[in-house]
């Protein structure tokens, strides 16, 4: 969905660094996957939008090229990438934790206000937070943990009945369905045992535990559960 307040550069660097590092697939050595039709359907806007902007950015050093289309963060881009992220995660739990905004409203509101706030207020809002290890969706507040945990993942759709697993994260692009996952307990921390599959009908009818609404079935289509990332549960 286009942002009507407009994007700024920190917000392709952001979009840039999830399609970089995306989850399941960390290859460090391999990084540069996202071409501008990616980075335009992420944020909403036109290619053309997009081919400006990265020209931009490719003049300030973050970001390059490549022949093939590709696009990828240069050193100085990742580590401004990351700062991006860091401090919006931040403010996204001063949001919940401060302001009792639902986790579905803080991802917009901490990329079009949490920018006017200094990198120090936001170290300082950490803090007052008590330091907290994730945002309200279950993202790592560190970079490098979420990195690294990415490989460790998978999304819910792709577990096969009988298989459990843990929800860590809930992804942010769709703040309807992010409102309706949480009301029907599908959060970070809540545990799901898939009970059948059913491809042909698009869903699948799993058995909750956790926080939220837990121990009995319901049917999450797999549009929904590819929003959800989740670890498999150890024998």
């Amino acid at each position: 969905m286009p942002n009507p307040r407009g994007h700024t550069a920190d917000d392709y660097l952001e979009a840039i660094y999830a399609l970089v590092f995306p989850v399941g697939e960390y290859r460090p050595a391999d990084a540069a996957t996202p071409i501008a039709a990616r980075v335009a359907d992420r944020l909403g806007v036109s290619r053309a939008a997009v081919g400006e902007t990265l020209r931009r950015l490719e003049d300030e050093g973050l970001v390059e090229r490549l022949p093939n289309r590709w696009i990828n963060l240069t050193p100085k881009g990742i580590a401004r990438a990351e700062q991006v992220v860091r401090r919006r995660r931040i403010f996204e739990r001063f949001l919940t934790d401060f302001l009792d905004y639902e986790p579905a409203e803080v991802h917009d509101a901490a990329a079009g206000v949490g920018d006017a706030f200094s990198d120090e207020m936001v170290e300082r809002m950490h803090e007052r937070l008590g330091r907290p290890e994730r945002d309200p969706h279950g993202w790592p507040v560190a970079p490098q943990v979420e990195q690294a945990e990415n490989e460790q993942l998978l999304t819910l759709a792709e577990l096969t009945a009988g298989e459990g697993a843990e929800i860590v994260r809930v992804a942010k692009d769709d703040r309807d369905l992010i409102g309706w996952l949480y009301a029907e307990g599908f959060r970070p921390g809540a545990h799901v045992h898939v009970e059948d599959v059913q491809p042909a009908a698009g869903h699948l009818r799993v058995r909750m535990s956790g926080d939220g609404p837990s121990g009995d079935e319901r049917l999450i289509a797999e549009k929904a559960a590819r929003s959800l990332f989740v670890r498999r549960a150890v024998d």
